[in-house]
């Protein structure tokens, strides 16, 4: 079969997970979590239409037909959002397709993803930008293009950023996989979304520090002999735009932030009430530097692994707020493209069917953060930088959420993934808590294992 021409519920359906849509639902005995609503307890939902129309100990036999999802020790928790996907498509359907690449985001977990704009042609005007929200409708999870702040993502002259807000809903803007090099341009991208409550995201790498290094620079980099790419190289960037949102009173958002010095600027930036939030990736909270001793090139991505202290600085960001979101920067390539010398496989590695296992595992149980916390991160924090509308867990709402076993234990197996990337660090390991399925836009999508528990 062909996977870059059928819908993501296909590639779900095919994959055995169950995908159906306008079923009357009644969710029994979850634990519902809402930090929004400040929702934390064991109680029912009853799904009709679409949306959540009863909330409490409900009674069966009081309710319109309806099949019995039976969730006692699951959790309920808004839909969770990744705000930092690369869909591929256009130009790259060989990596992945805005199918393969939702389909995968519903078998994580999400409900609706940003993707970022460096496919080709880049998503740097309203026409692609409009074109890639009409490929995903009908699907299960909710796609938000991100639009470049630059033409061609060239760092040199602003796109027509009003236009895509008016034509075609943006509410992101990012030339994510480059920098905008030149402190002037991205002074007047500031000035221009602030106008609009618009928040940019950063690519943070300053070039000619970051020059041909493959990996962190520092102990192991100079052991392997491999070309070092400084820590500072991104925190010299992340300093200049904080510099510039304060400035300007713009909104700034820091991409896959990694380094020590990176976070404490944005922590010292808060405490001086600039308008600036940052997001984090599962990989560089699980792993090191020293991953890339094996020369797997699973382990080169951009920013590159950091030490085991810009580790520890990441898990405490997340712990302390200073990190605001949980984010995947989840990024396929051919099996071709990553079966070469470490040096020359193109950065990034897929996220999305990992991420919450890998959270759960770094940040659940070492006690860094709760599932009220989780949710909070992967959930919430998102769509209130992007300003879009709430996911609410309350009556009359629409019926936008993520199941999730906390107990489950799971081993990863790429072959298994639904994207079609297979080009993860995480192979084999072995992961507490896992998805068990999305609700959203009237379709349930519910993992193969959890069949069992529809009555």
């Amino acid at each position: 079969m062909n996977w870059s021409s059928t819908s993501a519920t296909d590639r779900l359906s095919h994959a055995g997970f169950l995908t159906t849509r306008g079923t009357a639902l009644l969710l029994k005995g979850a634990r519902v979590i809402d930090p929004a609503q400040g929702l934390d307890k064991v109680i029912d939902l009853f799904i009709e239409k679409g949306k959540i129309t009863h909330i409490g100990k409900l009674v069966q036999a009081d309710l319109p037909k309806h099949k019995v999802i039976n969730l006692r020790g699951k959790i309920i928790a808004p839909g969770f959002f990744d705000m930092h996907v690369h869909l591929r498509e256009p130009g790259r359907e060989d990596k992945e397709t805005i199918w393969t690449g939702t389909s995968a985001a519903a078998a994580g977990g999400f409900t609706a993803i940003a993707c970022m704009p460096n496919t080709d042609p880049p998503l740097d005007n309203s026409g692609v930008i409009k074109w890639v929200i009409e490929q995903a409708e009908g699907g299960p999870v909710a796609v938000h293009p991100v639009g470049a702040i630059t033409r061609g993502r060239e760092g040199k002259r602003l796109t027509d950023i009003g236009d895509m807000v008016q034509e075609a809903g943006v509410r992101m803007f990012s030339d994510d996989g480059s920098p905008v090099g030149t402190a002037e341009v991205m002074r007047h991208a500031l000035e221009y979304c602030k106008i609009n409550d618009l928040v940019l995201s950063t690519h943070s790498e300053d070039l000619s520090l970051a020059g041909k290094g493959v990996m962190r620079e520092g102990e192991f980099s100079t052991k392997l002999g491999l070309p070092g790419w400084p820590s500072l190289a991104e925190s010299v960037m992340v300093a200049r735009d904080i510099l510039l949102a304060e400035f300007t009173g713009g909104r700034l958002h820091v991409g896959h932030i990694s380094s020590a010095e990176s976070i404490d600027l944005v922590r010292w930036a808060k405490a001086r009430g600039v308008n600036v939030t940052c997001e984090a990736t599962p990989h560089h909270m699980a792993l090191t530097d020293e991953a890339c001793t094996s020369f797997d090139g699973n382990y080169k991505m951009n920013p590159p692994l950091g030490t085991p202290e810009d580790r520890d600085a990441v898990l405490l960001g997340l712990k302390d707020g200073t990190i605001d979101v949980i984010a995947t920067d989840h990024a396929p390539h051919t099996i071709e493209e990553s079966q070469v010398e470490f040096s020359l496989v193109p950065n990034g590695v897929i996220g999305l069917e990992t991420a919450l296992g890998v959270v759960a595992k770094e940040l659940g149980a070492k006690k860094f953060l709760d599932w009220t916390d989780v949710v909070q991160k992967m959930a919430i924090a998102p769509r209130e930088i992007m300003r879009l509308p709430a996911v609410a867990i309350a009556e009359g709402s629409e019926a936008e959420l993520t199941i999730i076993d906390p107990e489950a234990i799971w081993k990863v197996d790429p072959e298994r993934f639904l994207t079609k990337g297979r080009n993860t660090p995480f192979g084999g390991w072995e992961l507490p808590a896992k998805s068990l399925g999305v609700i959203n836009k009237g379709w349930l999508v519910l993992a193969p294992d959890a069949r069992m528990l529809i009555s």
